[in-house]
């Protein structure tokens, strides 16, 4: 058995049966909200309805002025009549977080398989993993439009160089879950390193890459949406900057909530891939 194949087992079950530790974490981060009854719909709903209402009557009753704070309805209605403004920006936001997220989370998956595979490989790569990790991203994007322009092209390294770690350590820790019994029992029926990487690392590491792939999306949204805030003229970022420079605040909150909207968007989309395709976990 190789250095490799030397895991620990993370899941043990409780008295009651229910999974507990490391592994049970992160699969409970995974499984997301899960179906929620018509009770909690509504206590959900209810909630929200105070929120927004109170606020509206807190704003209306001590006559807080629209630059500091504007009132929902004034959000909302800068939302509707502001949306074909906006909506341009919004597609290049898109286009730079889903080309830079492609390039990071295929980068990263490659570097997981890789440094679980052969330990040596591990030694060198996971420091300057952890630099990238460790280093903000936005630091480096001035840099970057100096060396590229103000067009897409630093913003999507940026939003790659943010998401592919994310997605690398996740889904390392996924290849490394695998029950060493299992990748023994394999070898003894004479399967390859490939085949036991195929049918039995990348399967039961499908939930943790999910959770890689997630948390590297938001990450790459926030990137992008920073990127944009530091230099160019287009998308969500630009118009963050520029509503706040004139003092547009329901315009400018109307953009905040898109990127709300985005980010519930981008974990509502993974945990449901989790749900179809690693529903075994839970």
């Amino acid at each position: 058995m190789s250095e490799t194949d030397a895991i620990p087992e993370f899941k043990r079950q409780g008295s009651g049966g229910a999974e507990v530790g490391l592994a049970g974490g992160m699969s409970a981060l995974a499984a997301g909200p899960g179906i929620r009854s018509l009770r909690e719909v509504l206590a959900i709903v209810l909630v929200a309805v105070i929120i927004i209402g109170g606020t509206e009557l807190l704003l209306n009753l001590f006559a807080v002025p629209q630059y500091v704070l504007p009132k929902p309805s004034e959000i909302a209605v800068a939302l509707v009549s502001d949306f074909p403004l906006i909506a341009p920006h919004l597609g290049h936001t898109l286009v730079e977080l889903f080309a830079g997220f492609s390039i990071g989370a295929v980068v990263g998956l490659i570097l997981a398989a890789v440094i679980t595979q052969f330990p040596f490989a591990e030694k060198i790569i996971t420091p300057y993993i952890l630099l990238l990790v460790t280093t903000p991203m936005l630091a480096l994007v001035p840099l970057l439009i100096l060396r590229f322009g103000f067009g897409y092209e630093p913003r999507i390294i940026a939003v790659a160089l943010a998401s592919g770690p994310m997605v690398m350590i996740n889904a390392a820790t996924g290849f490394r879950r695998v029950d060493s019994g299992k990748i023994a029992l394999a070898r003894s029926y004479g399967a390859s390193t490939l085949q036991i990487f195929w049918k039995i690392r990348a399967p039961m590491a499908l939930p943790m890459i999910f959770v890689g792939l997630m948390v590297g999306s938001i990450f790459g949204l926030l990137t992008a949406v920073g990127a944009e805030m530091v230099g160019g003229g287009f998308g969500l970022g630009n118009r963050l900057t520029s509503y706040s420079s004139m003092i547009q605040m329901p315009q400018f909150f109307a953009v905040v909530l898109i990127l709300s909207i985005l980010g519930i968007l981008i974990y509502v989309l993974f945990f449901l891939l989790g749900k179809k395709f690693a529903s075994w976990e839970a």
